[in-house]
């Protein structure tokens, strides 16, 4: 029997296990980078959203319903196969109120119409807030004509949208795909289908007219970065989908600009990439999480302006922060604790920050502020500019979660 000294018999052991190991990988039965994709990919799986949507991949073209055959210029060929395609992922919602009657007892009535893009084949569907504002009931029509029950789950005044979720019973839903609206150009063709007066799915054309347009709703909530088109947006469009030639949303219709109520060639819609942010939360959470920075906001007018001799006319005194709060850690300052002034119904404290500028944004109302941390959610670090005294004063301020109590209603 041959003896083995002890190095013998460790440098042996370790070259078998080697050759054991090439032997597996060969097999493939063991992959020195599996481990380390599988770990990854959890990291990865981890940073994603709660809520991911699933749609249906759009057709190839061969599919389509009209070919070419000479009888259609190419850029009405690229039109109507976008309808064909897209228009059974478009739905008319109606909607039922609730009414008091003569004896003051809440009764069923009827209430307004809208559109909505089908956005997940699970039934999610994406419209204007205006759309299911007041809804008691919301009704779901599809292409088909078969008529469902709607659930709204989210809402989202701030940039008129909201979603409603129906069961869509097995059915192969259409989907209407989200583009991106980052990159627009005035002159752009655009695609509009909707609901107008009842008649549905209508298709109407145009161009991006405008970019950037802020528009104050019925509730003076200012909208930001809406795309204008003159694509014709009627009574019953809003929340249909606003579509670019290749068949991708990249905005939703909201309302129209009308002495009379109809399409006079000026209509808005909400971008999509704003709806790409906020849509995840509305679904999971039925509002949108936003920053917020801790302090009671009172808007200066000249009143408070003459009685404090304040160095500004228009901004947000910071009357009180919360102790420990994001504005207070950051270093703003409320207003004396010691000498209360009531005004009106109000009682509020001079001597604080006065807040000019958030987030980049002039700050003159409370409007403004919400505007401004509108696309900021809990976490983001923000410049707040202030005055203090007559000197002007920068912070960097880290967003908590906004109150309840300041969402819009």
């Amino acid at each position: 029997m041959k003896l083995y000294s002890r190095g013998q018999l460790v440098f042996y052991s370790l070259a078998s296990g080697l050759i054991v190991l090439l032997f597996a990988a060969g097999l493939g039965i063991f992959s020195p980078g599996k481990a380390g994709t599988a770990a990854a990919e959890a990291v990865s799986t981890a940073e994603e959203p709660v809520f991911r949507l699933e749609t249906n991949p759009i057709p190839p073209e061969n599919t389509y319903l009209t070919q070419s055959t000479g009888e259609y210029t190419d850029d009405e060929l690229a039109t109507i196969r976008t309808y064909e395609n897209l228009n059974r992922g478009v739905v008319n919602i109606a909607t039922e109120t609730l009414a008091l009657n003569w004896f003051l007892e809440p009764v069923p009535s009827e209430g307004g119409t809208g559109s909505g893009s089908i956005i997940d084949r699970r039934g999610y569907i994406l419209t204007n807030y205006h759309v299911v504002e007041k809804a008691y009931k919301v009704h779901i029509n599809l292409a088909d004509g078969t008529q469902f029950d709607g659930e709204v789950i989210g809402k989202d005044p701030e940039n008129d949208l909201a979603v409603v979720k129906f069961d869509p019973d097995g059915r192969d839903l259409v989907t209407i795909p989200f583009g991106d609206s980052t990159n627009l150009k005035v002159g752009q063709k655009v695609l509009a289908i909707g609901n107008p007066f009842g008649y549905d799915r209508t298709l109407t054309t145009g161009i991006v007219s405008g970019l950037g347009r802020p528009v104050r709703t019925s509730s003076n909530i200012v909208i930001r970065d809406m795309i204008q088109t003159d694509a014709s947006i009627n009574p019953g469009n809003s929340g249909g989908p606003l579509l670019n030639s290749r068949g991708e949303m990249i905005g939703i219709n909201t309302m129209i600009y009308s002495p009379s109520g109809g399409s006079v060639g000026i209509g808005f819609a909400t971008p999509v990439n704003t709806a790409r942010r906020v849509v995840p939360d509305l679904i999971e959470y039925g509002l949108v999480r936003r920053g917020w920075i801790d302090i009671v906001p009172v808007q200066l007018d000249r009143n408070i302006v003459r009685y404090g001799k304040l160095p500004v006319e228009k901004g947000i005194l910071v009357s009180k922060t919360v102790k420990g709060g994001a504005a207070d850690t950051a270093g703003i300052r409320g207003g004396d604790q010691n000498n209360p002034i009531r005004y009106g119904r109000s009682i509020l404290y001079l001597g604080g920050d006065i807040l000019v500028e958030v987030d980049g944004d002039k700050t003159e109302t409370i409007s403004d502020l919400l505007g401004a941390l509108e696309d900021n959610r809990p976490g983001d670090v923000i410049d707040v500019g202030v005055y203090r005294g007559r000197q002007r004063r920068s912070f960097q301020v880290e967003l908590s979660e906004r109150p309840e109590e300041l969402y819009w209603n």
